[in-house]
């Protein structure tokens, strides 16, 4: 946050106009400043009815089930009086004023980025490039393309650090920060062997894509397939992107408002519009650097949250030693199965491959990693990025792992899922940082800041991509005349507005889908991140391979992943298709709760005590 203040108070005084601009940016901060507290003070007024508002909304979810009492420890022979799960998840849904304000102020530090370079920093440009245009045909020759270089990857000047950071951000998404540890509790630490395949997907995206890219100097990469292939072959790549992202993006808005909703009790679709349209904001303002600098301080936000809530668990449940012999107990604490059955949720054989290529796409292949990377002037600064990238990529995985044996340390005797304490399984996280972590002021709202960042950055990344890949690939090639610096500049900000309010819109139908975040995303991710892998492979490794060879097997490879994958999240969400979970206890619950009809097979019932 400090390096953003220096660098807009540098701006000020290299301008010509220096005490205007920094009129202008003192101004801007003191307004800033004054909504966030009047913000901070309106929510505080009106979160007891919004909490009230989500815990009905809450109960409503519950399915129709007999109550039943569950056993309560008994203190000088008197039973204890035991919280309904209704009052306790009201209880928990405390989101004091100091903790509104972290959050807000994260908005607010975005916006203002968003300012910077959208309307100062750029002042300062056009003035300096107007003195050169004075001195001849050099000034004239920068300008020419500025526009779309800003916006799309920053003037290729970015620097290394702050874009490792911002990869990070855009690659460890809140589908990341709750899904993962989410996966550990549910299912065992099976998906802990990705950490593996990141290694192996890291050196294959470097050593076989981000040099073609970086030797092109390409702003979309689909470019490439019509420079391998022909024009269709890059309208269908580009068609693949766009959809995997318009289906990815709204994932990605869903899940931090999962976890604000478990805090605050505000509706999911109250949050969600508010919070997008700040990062609509500064993405069309700013451009990809707008972007990249937000990046950096999430990143400082995300992992600072994280950090906190695995620090003060473990000393919660006992230490590192009690965290792992209670995952042991239970099972969790186990390697791929070794099978070739198809049919096994998580074999050694799926994750080598699957994810071997996965995240080869999404390292290597995917626009909104390339972007990054083509900001940077040359190749050394990508080889040092990319290294920082993925170091820092596994660490930050390995702590949401962490994070899930945490998680069932401390639920291995009461699990919240089977109570409906936490109706949704995306929302174990959230119920452990209200849990553990309510009596530190502004550290529940430092974290769901951090979870929002996470997904702040993956949706302004995003819709930053998603708009290089609508100018370069579907604009351009339909006007008949080259466009001017004004209707680029114009069309690539309105193509930002437009994917996020359809992004908020589709929401909607996430919240439908059923399955846990980070299965959903990769199910349905891989229906056009299969065929894209294909396409860059053959152009790449296959020179024999024609465009209607690329065409017809891409288009071949999509119908087939498209049946399989959308088949199975029907079976899924049906019922037809099982994957039974790890065990879970109910024994140690310390509050009543209404027991579903159907006992899940993983789970520990006590007995009822006869009165």
């Amino acid at each position: 946050m400090s390096t953003t203040v220096e660098v807009l108070g540098l701006g000020a005084e290299s301008s010509p106009t220096g005490s205007s601009s920094t009129t202008a940016a003192t101004t801007i901060s003191s307004t800033v400043a004054n909504a966030i507290v009047k913000t901070a003070a309106i929510i505080s007024s009106t979160v007891s009815t919004s909490s009230t508002t989500g815990a009905s909304s809450t109960t409503t979810a519950t399915p129709s089930s007999t109550p039943s009492p569950t056993h309560t420890p008994t203190q000088s022979g008197n039973a204890e009086e035991k919280l309904s799960v209704k009052d306790l998840s009201q209880a928990l849904q405390h989101f004091g004023v100091v903790d509104y304000f972290v959050f807000v102020l994260m908005l607010a530090v975005c916006a203002v980025i968003g300012v910077y370079f959208g309307f100062i920093e750029k002042k300062q440009k056009q003035k300096k490039l107007a003195g050169k245009d004075g001195a001849g045909a050099a000034g004239i020759e920068e300008r020419r393309g500025s526009e779309a270089l800003d916006y799309l990857v920053g003037g290729r000047q970015m620097k290394v650090f702050p874009v490792a950071l911002s990869l990070v951000a855009s690659f460890v998404s809140g589908i990341s920060l709750l899904g993962t540890s989410t996966e550990i509790y549910v299912y065992g630490t099976q998906y802990a062997f990705i950490l593996v395949t990141l290694a192996f997907s890291g050196a294959i995206s470097w050593y076989i894509f981000l040099p073609v890219f970086c030797n092109l100097q390409l702003t979309s990469t689909y470019e490439y397939f019509e420079l391998r292939f022909n024009k269709s072959v890059r309208l269908l790549g580009s068609a693949f992107f766009t959809g995997a992202n318009l289906i990815w993006l709204p994932i990605v808005i869903y899940v931090p408002a999962l976890a604000f909703n478990q805090v605050t009790g505000i509706n999911v679709h109250v949050i969600t519009p508010i919070v997008c349209l700040v990062c609509i904001f500064y993405t069309t303002a700013g451009g990809l650097k707008a972007v990249v600098w937000t990046d950096v301080i999430q990143t400082v936000v995300m992992v600072g949250a994280i950090f906190f809530v695995i620090i003060k668990g473990t000393i919660d449940v006992g230490g590192l030693g009690v965290v792992i012999q209670r995952n042991l107990d239970s099972g969790r604490l186990e390697w791929p199965e070794l099978t070739l059955d198809p049919k096994v949720r998580m074999s050694m054989l799926a994750l080598l491959v699957g994810n071997v290529a996965h995240n080869s796409y999404n390292l290597g292949c995917n626009q909104i990693i390339i972007q990054r990377y083509l900001s940077l002037p040359g190749l050394k600064e990508m080889a040092q990025t990319s290294f920082l990238f993925i170091f820092g990529l596994v660490v930050l995985m390995a702590v949401c792992l962490y994070n899930g044996l945490l998680l069932y340390a401390t639920y291995y005797d009461c699990d919240p899922l089977t109570t409906q304490l936490a109706v949704a399984k995306d929302q174990l996280v959230p119920l452990l940082v209200v849990q553990s972590l309510s009596s530190f002021p502004g550290v529940p709202g430092m974290f769901v800041a951090g979870v929002f960042s996470a997904a702040l950055s993956s949706l302004s990344t995003g819709l930053n991509s998603l708009a290089a890949v609508f100018l370069e690939d579907y604009i351009k090639p339909l006007v008949k005349k080259p466009l001017t610096e004004h209707q680029i500049a114009v069309t690539m900000r309105l193509c930002t507005v437009i994917i996020g309010v359809l992004s908020v819109a589709l929401v909607f139908v996430v919240e439908q889908m059923g399955s846990h975040v980070i299965q959903l995303s990769m199910t349905i991710g891989s229906i056009a991140q299969g065929p894209l892998l294909a396409l860059f492979v053959m152009g790449l490794l296959c020179p024999s391979i024609n465009s209607k060879s690329a065409m017809v097997g891409s288009i071949g490879s999509f119908l087939f992943m498209g049946w399989l994958c959308l088949t199975a999240q029907l079976a899924i969400n049906s019922g037809e298709m099982h994957f039974e979970g790890k065990p879970v206890s109910i024994e140690g619950c310390d509050y009543e709760f209404e027991r579903p009809l159907a006992t899940p097979a993983n789970a520990t019932i006590p007995s009822i005590e006869s009165a």
